[in-house]
């Protein structure tokens, strides 16, 4: 059984930092990619950063470049996504996903989500 645990998140102020985890379990997602989505309230679930676990090529959104950082412990099977510069439109439940193929964007393209952990930024 395919597990995707998140970890990390919480409530923060503008311009802080936090490191969410998420620790894959049941199968390993070597050949295919790892990312994050979140979803504000009131608003459709949206791209953050992807990262093919092979290669480690990584894609962000433009919202978050330069600011966030995706990166993966492959000892640990488990992908991190590192936020600085926190903004209060970063305010969202965030989602681990697994299991597409490429980098893509697209998120009815992976097989595998977490349950995601919230992140609060305030003003």
């Amino acid at each position: 059984q395919v597990q995707l645990v998140e970890s990390g998140g919480g409530l923060v102020q503008a311009g802080g930092s936090l490191r969410l985890s998420c620790a894959a379990s049941g199968r390993s997602f070597r050949y295919s990619s790892m990312g994050w989505f979140r979803q504000a309230p009131g608003k459709e679930r949206e791209f953050v950063a992807v990262m093919a676990w092979v290669n480690g090529n990584s894609k962000y959104a433009d919202s978050v470049k330069g600011r966030f950082t995706i990166s993966r412990d492959n000892a640990k099977n488990t992908v991190y996504l590192q936020m600085n510069s926190l903004k209060p439109e970063d305010t969202a439940v965030y989602y681990c996903a697994a299991g597409a193929r490429g980098t893509t964007l697209m998120d009815d393209q992976y097989e595998y989500w977490g349950q995601g952990t919230q992140v609060t930024v305030s003003s």
